[in-house]
């Protein structure tokens, strides 16, 4: 990142106090105050709880004339950083629905299945769910492509259909902490200004551990369950657009780069085999793209309010009580997690999470020399953890949807968050990776 952008920032207009973050408490107070009287986390939209507590801070904001607070706000959001977010969100979007709708995921899941039946079934299922949402980069499409297939495997089989659920939700969050194109793995990169490959090999370290141990779980549980399953046939080269976007990503080509040619190998093959017409196509990536519109305005939204209360002092208030009693790189890290938590709880949205402590994790990494790179890992890490136990997070929500089950009644059955949180907790106190 070139270093005379940031000589350009514009210095906070006076030092910080509490008021300069009243901002982020009107949003929490808005979001939650409505969901809690609705008895439902997802009644109240989170664009309108950012447009009160946007408003507020440009209206509260003194010494400056209205039209330079909009410019400052208008700036935040205007950010390169934000842009280029918005970018990548643009194409994953195209990505995915274009990938979808030609049947790669249907190919991915019988791929997996079929290369681990039998005994080994809810370790597959958990393989899949993970290779899933690693290639889709998202928890809650994963969730909607294997849940289905959780409960008619558990009809079949008699297997606990909650654990089955649960194995599904799990693997979901793997890819969700680590595929190129989530939206948590590009907010946390884009916050911290690392770049995403640098950051899968930092987050790689911590999340590997805890999916082995998932998956040994799921070896030792599966293997007194003797079941046959009818493996359906493979179409591999619907896997292909997913292959190539994980080969190139970890090769180190572009993530926009990296998008642009998965698009292009889902539509040719799309087209090859029928899947879709040219028109059907450019429809399914338009949807993909639309489907993207409230994050794209968030991500705006989120930009404009945090500038606003950078520039009244508020990040540089919030460091300097956070930071008062930190004695070195571990308690840095423990901050940042445990921020990123807190915003999770109150938010139930580990993206919009990552966006809103992004930036004040990044002072707190640079002031205490925590490498960037671990910075993003620790705040994809532990909003993941987190989601993963929330009752009124999306996922848990969708696969208690498509289920009938209650969605306290699948966290028990789920391991792989809990798991994830005892690692990376390790990983801070035992300063794990030590080479970076």
């Amino acid at each position: 990142m070139d270093d005379s952008r940031t000589d350009m920032t514009p210095t906070p207009v006076r030092r910080g106090g509490f008021l300069a973050l009243t901002p982020l408490l009107v949003f929490l107070f808005s979001y939650l105050a409505v969901s809690l009287l609705a008895g439902d986390f997802y009644r109240m939209p989170i664009s309108v709880a950012f447009i009160a507590a946007s408003v507020y801070a440009v209206a509260t904001m003194r010494r400056m004339p209205f039209a330079e607070r909009i410019g400052h706000f208008s700036a935040g959001a205007s950010d390169p950083n934000v842009l280029l977010m918005i970018w990548i969100f643009v194409l994953a979007g195209a990505f995915a629905e274009s990938a979808k709708r030609m049947g790669a995921v249907d190919a991915t899941v019988a791929l997996t299945l079929h290369l681990l039946p039998g005994s080994l079934l809810p370790a597959g299922l958990f393989l899949a769910a993970c290779f899933v949402s690693f290639s889709v980069g998202t928890s809650v499409g994963t969730v909607v492509a294997l849940v289905p297939v959780a409960a008619g495997l558990a009809a079949e089989t008699g297997m606990n259909e909650a654990w089955l659920t649960a194995i599904v939700v799990g693997g979901a969050f793997f890819g969700d902490n680590l595929s190129f194109i989530s939206d948590t793995t590009i907010a946390a990169t884009r916050t911290q200004e690392c770049d995403l490959r640098d950051k899968f090999r930092v987050n790689v370290r911590i999340v590997a551990p805890a999916a082995l141990i998932t998956l040994a779980i799921y070896l030792v549980t599966g293997s007194v369950a003797e079941v046959q399953t009818a493996a359906e046939p493979v179409a591999g080269i619907r896997v292909v657009p997913y292959l190539l976007v994980l080969v190139t990503a970890v090769a180190g080509m572009n993530v926009m780069k990296v998008l642009l040619l998965g698009i292009a190998a889902s539509g040719a093959i799309g087209l090859a085999t029928g899947s879709f017409s040219l028109m059907e196509w450019c429809g399914g990536m338009g949807q993909g793209i639309t489907g993207m519109g409230e994050l794209i305005i968030i991500t705006l939204l989120a930009g404009g309010l945090l500038e606003m209360i950078r520039i009244n002092g508020g990040i540089d208030y919030i460091i300097e009580r956070m930071t008062r009693r930190i004695s070195g790189r571990r308690g840095a890290e423990g901050t940042i997690a445990g921020l990123v938590c807190l915003a999770n709880l109150c938010t139930a949205n580990n993206t919009i999470a990552i966006l809103t402590v992004g930036p004040i994790a990044r002072r707190i990494a640079d002031r205490f020399g925590v490498d960037r790179r671990r910075s993003a890992s620790l705040l994809d890490t532990f909003s993941c953890f987190t989601q993963g136990l929330l009752p009124y997070g999306a996922q848990l929500l969708m696969a208690a949807g498509l289920t009938g089950l209650s969605p306290l009644g699948i966290i028990r059955y789920l391991y792989y968050p809990v798991v994830l949180g005892a690692v990376a907790l390790l990983a801070i106190l035992l300063r794990w990776p030590r080479k970076i």
